[in-house]
């Protein structure tokens, strides 16, 4: 499948990832909006957030997720995005308010353990 996210799930692509159960995966974005900008996809494929079995687990995730960010990087705002069009796979964006945020964006390694020790 050509699909990038799968495809990271599948570990044939590397990412930088804050959080995995058996159902879902959550890595940084490689464009970031702010710093710990965050996807949250089904680790299997579904085009549409939608149709993602569990779904209420699915939200769960991006909660926990958004709690981790808002410790991790001080931040009480953090938004969340259901886009879509640009990979066809699930995915919610989960991220801090970029003008209430601080932090390098680009600091993948630095702003994931952040997360990552956050969730802990």
């Amino acid at each position: 499948m050509d699909c990038i996210f799968c495809q990271i799930v599948e570990k044939k692509i590397p990412a930088y990832v804050v959080y995995e159960d058996e159902y879902f995966l959550g890595f940084l974005d490689i464009h970031p909006l702010s710093a710990g900008h965050t996807l949250v996809i089904p680790k299997s494929h579904h085009r549409w957030v939608w149709d993602v079995p569990h779904i209420n687990r699915y939200f769960e995730v991006v909660q926990k997720i958004a709690k981790a960010q808002q410790k991790a990087f001080g931040v009480e705002m953090i938004q969340s995005k259901i886009v879509g069009e640009e990979v066809p796979h699930a995915h919610v964006w989960v991220f801090p308010f970029p003008a209430h945020s601080s932090g390098d964006k680009t600091d993948f390694k630095g702003n994931a353990e952040k997360i990552v020790s956050a969730l802990s």
